[in-house]
């Protein structure tokens, strides 16, 4: 008896523990970076506050800020016009407006410098319109500037704050739209003193999103050559053979991570909103006249070409031109080598996330809740940080097996951890296991805990339960989620040119070195199919949505 009861106890206790090992696994790298930060061989803090850390704080601040600022207006402006006003085009728009999401930003930014260069198509249409034959005759923005990066960037992220805010303008009760219009109110002022208060929250968490997107961003203002705290980074790091100084700069973004999600926090501690069920049934949309209609229409359609249309209109007639030239073996092997990486970390993230779901389902304790959300923490921070905090620990392993090896053998066992893929899968299963995990908590939580017990009288283990009860049940969450996954890892930039092993390309990595040569035509086919494949967490958060 005595024995069965500790046999049980040791499985009630499996989850949890694996729980807590992920935990400890997801808070290794930040850690790490704290330690080197701390503790570096060569300490150049002092050389790097004095020079170019002040240059790199100041544009990583200009920049989140402009971004922050375009990104919320473009954001907030279209939810509130596809969630409160009927016009011609607004069904179509309700979706369009999401397609930027699709375009990673140094995509984006690859393809408006070859077009508003110097030498691109539209300057030479401007020189051969007005006869001019030198930039001396006329002016023209320049792309390549903290403006062109700043614009790059928010035509790609306010799909962030626009999905936010439309969501809370649609959960928000029409009845006090109505009490608002009913006093006397214009749609606009009651937009600005009732329903933008209310969706305040919502559009601050989306905003957080948006100003970490641009923290972790390294191919657009790599290309833009804008020396952010990221390209710093990569710079002392790459170029300067200092991997403790970059692990300082990545405890000063950690900083700013942390800054965000506080202020996220503390901006809605107190605030609590409340709607009925009826949500957003029941209100009537705002029937904008002929000329107000055409102008709503058009507000819409202006981020959905600049951020869309026109990059994957380009990228299309580029991949078709240049198809013989970019369809080699050697590319095919690139697309193999992104497709079945994406795969494999999407599994594993799944697979993950799935087990601190469901250790914080059957366990109930505070522990398995922390662990939950420290797994968490890897989405927020950005992939060049992740990368030094995953290559720290891992070549300290490295080395400690190969120590071992050399001792006993007499043989090196090399970068077995390190110089693999497993550093890659390690670093996306981190930064990406927010989003399985979450999808796996929210499909578990709408299961009736009845089921579980069903299940047990039935003599069903807490694992079998798991793969016969449950795992069936939520299986649409599950495929969202490793399609989500798989969609991230495809575009992941920063990590990959950090961690890839030594001739390993993927097509993110192949489109930033191509791009990086003035060589996008050869690269568009590789833009494209990442484009293509960004399409379909879109079309899943559409559908999401339309259904709720």
């Amino acid at each position: 008896m005595t024995s069965f009861s500790l046999r049980s106890g040791s499985k009630e206790l499996l989850w949890p523990t694996t729980a807590c090992v992920v935990g400890i696994l997801v808070l290794l790298p930040i850690l790490a970076v704290f330690y080197l930060s701390l503790f570096p061989e060569e300490n150049i803090w002092p050389h790097l506050f004095s020079t170019v850390l002040p240059a790199y704080i100041n544009n990583t601040l200009i920049l989140m800020l402009g971004v922050g600022v375009s990104s919320t207006l473009l954001g907030v402006g279209a939810a509130w016009l596809i969630s409160s006003c009927d016009f011609a085009g607004r069904k179509i728009m309700n979706w369009a407006l999401l397609l930027p999401f699709a375009v990673p930003a140094y995509v984006i930014a690859y393809v408006y410098t070859d077009l508003l260069e110097y030498a691109g198509p539209v300057q030479q249409f401007i020189r051969e319109l007005g006869d001019w034959t030198s930039p001396k005759d006329y002016w023209f923005p320049n792309i390549r500037s903290m403006g062109g990066a700043i614009t790059m960037m928010s035509l790609v992220l306010y799909p962030y704050i626009y999905l936010m805010a439309k969501t809370a303008f649609l959960e928000q009760s029409p009845s006090l739209f109505i009490t608002s219009r009913s006093l006397g109110r214009s749609p606009w002022v009651s937009f600005f003193l009732v329903a933008l208060p209310i969706a305040r929250p919502a559009i601050i968490v989306g905003l957080s999103l948006v100003l970490m997107e641009t923290l972790n961003d390294f191919g657009t203002v790599d290309y833009f050559a804008i020396r952010t705290l990221t390209a710093g980074l990569y710079d002392t790091w790459l170029n300067l053979s200092n991997i403790g100084g970059a692990a300082q700069i990545a405890l000063v973004m950690l900083i700013f991570v942390v800054t965000l999600i506080s202020a996220e926090r503390y901006s809605r501690r107190k605030q609590k909103t409340y709607q009925n069920r009826q949500g957003s049934h029941g209100r009537e949309r705002i029937k904008l006249k002929r000329k107000a209609s055409i102008i709503a229409f058009a507000a819409c359609l202006i981020p959905v070409t600049l951020g869309f249309i026109i990059p994957a209109s380009l990228l299309t007639i580029y991949a078709i031109n240049y198809f013989a030239v970019s369809w080699t073996p050697k590319f095919a092997t690139h697309v193999f080598n992104s497709f079945s990486l994406s795969v494999t970390a999407a599994l594993v993230t799944l697979a993950i996330g799935v087990v601190l779901a469901y250790a914080k389902r059957i366990d109930k304790s505070r522990l398995s809740i922390v662990m939950l959300r420290v797994s968490s923490l890897g989405y927020a921070l950005p992939g060049a940080v992740l990368a030094i905090g995953v290559i720290i620990p891992l070549a300290a392993t490295d080395n400690f097996i190969d120590d071992i090896f050399r001792d006993y053998f007499g043989l090196s066992t090399g970068l077995i951890l390190s110089g693999s893929i497993f550093a890659l899968i390690y670093a996306y299963s981190i930064r990406f296991l927010a989003v399985s995990s979450g999808a796996v908590e929210s499909s578990l939580e709408k299961v009736t805990p009845n089921m579980d017990l069903v299940a047990r009288s039935l003599g069903y283990t807490q694992s079998q339960t798991l793969l016969k009860v449950h795992l069936p049940i939520i299986n649409k969450g599950l495929l969202t989620a490793v399609l989500v996954v798989f969609v991230d890892c495809m575009k992941e930039l920063p990590a990959t040119l950090i961690l890839r092993p030594f001739n390993f390309e993927t097509l993110a990595t192949y489109v930033y070195q191509y791009a990086s040569d003035e060589l996008l035509e050869q690269s568009a086919l590789a833009a494209l199919i990442i484009v293509a494949v960004g399409i379909i967490p879109v079309i899943l958060l559409s559908r999401t949505i339309d259904n709720k």
